[in-house]
């Protein structure tokens, strides 16, 4: 009887599948057999794409006439790694052993998965085998082996392996050519205006170049931002007086805000900022003069209303990564990290994920996921609810289940296993398990409630505006309370947080004096407001004047630019909006903070540590320079993302191979072609732009480098290092 071969992405997963089995096994050197299976892995990539060089030597060379290269009747060429030759002499051999009848891809289930199989697979030259895919969430033994009991025909996957390889082709094409062709043609612009000894290398990339472009834009449209002061009216009402208390012992003051709305003296004047400020402090002096005297305002309008706050969606990568980079100061790549081991030691489900809701079908059996966690002390409590309540029984009917937002897999969520492993991960990986947990458990819970109240004072033909907004039914806030309240839970360290984040926040509208709107109000107070009505009159305590000025646009963080890259290129701050515009991004989930650490690493982008802001280098700001005037499409975050929306499409059947690969041979003749011939229009005008950013960088070019001390390493100083200049996106 043969045997069956189950292949997985790492040596941890591959042990995994092979307790799953339930067969002893001995270990081998880089596999492990038992009576029916034999279990192996790939230990990451083991196959890449060949270098021009391997088509043609001359090749090796760059040079003008020989771009855009294209191999040869779009045959790519294709090396096992240097580093992993032995793996993969393994795997070919295991794959092609006379007794493996039958092989089962265990790689992680996505498009990068596939696409590690798909080329050792080829490499190895497999033929005559059945072979079958594993598709699994997580890591757990009764999902693994029913995944392995489901597992379909490879040749079921056939559109997302085309998408695989032509996703890896695209990147290769475009950094290939595009990273030559603007270092020939302008690295020497670059190695003038940085004082460089030699010219710089350019690499450019599909999504990278679009994300340095994205930090450069928020950047210059920050350098370039011209504060604008404006002055606001308030009026400060004596609220003890309206309550019978004497004057001399004032508790509540109240503020409201004046706004020039109709019927206003002030309605649409050109001396407004806008309508509830003026240009100019003296105007809203002469406001405060006209209202005298000041003795009450007229209660115009009261409006009480209930407003709800459902549970917010459940985490996809992407979410997860921008409340770690909000919560714990981590970059995008170290929580791709933690939830990837928190996967591989079965607390949580497959992380590379898209979607921020549940399917159908593991909703019917969500109780096991809950169940589990009983035994996790820090929400036992919530769970035990959740199961005794029945909470959970109509979770299928809600927002938080849908089958067609869902594409490989479904949101994050703890599996209720695996709590023996937890100890040993360390502290901010608990703390990332614990706000996975806290958000899946809040989605059982109700709707939070707010009482919310709105009254418009009357002064003459001025109106004034203030509301309240008091938690009536705290709903899913029982689970993460309050935003503050959720931090400090979470970060152990609020104070430290907030003073490590330094300017990463700031409102809109910055005001110069901090004193709040109004004070804290007693449930008292809040009653006698309820009461109000239309003709009431509320005594003045004084008016004054706050003045605040505009505030430039904030720049990303590493969390903020993750998300920004989901949403092509806009970011999006309410979560709702966020979930209804989703479509293509820039970039994948398994791919995105893996831009990040290249830009970095590069000297084109600096991350802050302590506060996770991205700023550019002056090398980055540079090379989008050479960029903004050459393939200037490159730096377009929609049009980006409608390459990743027709990959997305060659997957779904809807496009086919060749049609993408000619769309995209195209593109790169035309821009080539532009390029080439476009030196005595860009000339000037590239020399004065980089001396423009030659000027916003003045202790950086003085040393000939494009990065901040510590950033990694520098490309643009040697041509030797070419290779490096190509790397894929």
């Amino acid at each position: 009887m043969g045997k069956f071969l189950y292949i997985a992405e790492k040596p941890s997963v591959a042990r995994e599948f092979a307790k799953a089995l339930h067969e002893s096994m001995k270990n081998g050197d880089g596999y492990m057999e038992g009576e029916n299976s034999v279990v192996t892995w790939c230990v990451g990539h083991l196959v890449t794409m060949s270098y021009p060089e391997e088509y043609d030597p001359e090749l090796k060379r760059w040079r003008m006439e020989t771009l855009p290269f294209f191999p040869p009747n779009d045959q790519f060429k294709y090396q096992i790694i240097d580093g992993v030759k032995k793996q993969f002499a393994i795997v070919n051999g295991l794959l092609n052993r006379d007794d493996v009848t039958r092989i089962y891809v265990c790689t992680d289930s996505g498009r990068e998965g596939e696409y590690i199989y798909r080329l050792v697979a080829q490499e190895a030259h497999v033929e005559g085998k059945e072979q079958k895919r594993v598709w699994i969430d997580s890591q757990t033994e009764e999902e693994i082996r029913r995944g392995i009991s489901e597992a379909k025909d490879i040749s079921e996957y056939d559109n997302l392996s085309s998408s695989a390889y032509l996703r890896a082709q695209e990147d290769y094409l475009m950094g290939i050519n595009f990273s030559r062709l603007l270092t020939l043609k302008y690295g020497g612009y670059i190695k003038s205006a940085m004082s460089m000894e030699k010219n710089a290398v350019i690499a450019v990339g599909r999504v990278m170049t679009c994300v340095l472009g994205m930090v450069v834009t928020r950047e210059r449209e920050i350098r370039d931002f011209q504060k604008t002061p404006f002055y606001r009216v308030m009026v400060r009402l004596n609220l003890s007086e309206k309550m019978g208390e004497p004057e001399a012992e004032i508790k509540q003051v109240l503020e409201a805000e004046w706004r020039a709305v109709e019927g206003s003296d002030y309605f649409e004047s050109p001396l407004l900022y806008k309508e509830n400020g003026f240009k100019e402090r003296k105007t809203a002096e002469e406001l405060i003069e006209k209202l005298k005297p000041h003795e009450v305002v007229i209660v115009d309008k009261v409006e009480k209303k209930k407003e709800k706050k459902n549970p917010p969606l459940l985490y996809n990568l992407a979410e997860l990564q921008n409340d770690c980079s909000r919560f714990f100061k981590i970059s995008p790549d170290e929580t791709l990290k933690i939830a990837q081991e928190l996967y591989e030691k079965k607390l949580t489900t497959y992380p590379r994920t898209d979607a921020r809701v549940l399917s159908t079908a593991i909703s019917k059996e969500i109780d096991k996921n809950i169940r589990g966690l009983m035994t996790y002390t820090p929400v036992r409590d919530k769970a035990e609810y959740i199961l005794n309540e029945g909470l959970y029984k109509n979770i299928a009917k809600t927002k938080y289940v849908n089958d067609k937002m869902i594409t490989d897999h479904y949101a994050i969520i703890p599996t209720g296993q695996g709590f023996s492993a937890l100890s040993s991960c360390h502290e901010v990986a608990r703390k990332v398990y614990h706000v996975i947990c806290i958000r899946f458990l809040s989605i059982f819970y109700p709707a939070a409630v707010f009482d919310k109240l709105s009254v418009v004072l009357l002064k003459g033909n001025e109106r004034f505006f203030t509301g309240f907004k008091a938690l009536a039914e705290p709903g899913y806030m029982v689970v993460t309370g309050r935003d503050k309240k959720f931090r400090a839970q979470v970060e152990n360290d609020e104070d430290q947080n907030k003073q490590e984040a330094g300017d990463e926040e700031k409102p809109e509208e910055e005001e110069r004096e901090k004193e709040p709107v109004s004070t804290l109000l007693t449930p008292e107070t809040m009653e006698e407001l309820r009461k109000l009505k239309k003709g009431d009159t509320l005594p003045i305590y004084d008016f004054k004047i706050r003045e605040g000025e505009t505030a430039p646009p904030k720049r990303y963080n590493s969390g903020s630019l993750i998300l920004a890259m989901e949403n092509a290129g806009k970011l999006i701050e309410d979560e709702e909006l966020r979930e209804q515009i989703k479509g293509s991004g820039i970039g994948t989930s398994a791919t995105r903070a893996e831009i990040l650490n290249k830009l970095v690493s590069k000297g084109y982008l600096n991350l802050a540590k302590k506060t996770q802001i991205v700023t550019p280098e002056c090398l980055g700001e540079m090379i989008y320079e050479v960029v903004n005037c050459s393939v200037r499409p490159m730096l377009n975050a929609e049009f980006t993302a409608s390459w990743e929306k027709g990959l997305t499409m060659v997957a779904d059947g809807g496009v086919t191979d060749k049609e993408y690969m000619e769309k995209l041979k195209g593109y790169i003749v035309k821009w080539t072609d532009f390029v080439k011939g476009n030196d005595r229009n860009v000339r000037d005008y590239l020399n004065g732009r980089l001396s423009y950013v030659r000027g916003q960088y003045p202790s950086k070019v003085a040393t000939g480098r494009g990065g901040s001390a510590g950033s990694g390493k520098r490309s643009g100083t040697r041509q030797a290092k070419s290779k490096k200049a190509e790397e894929t996106s």
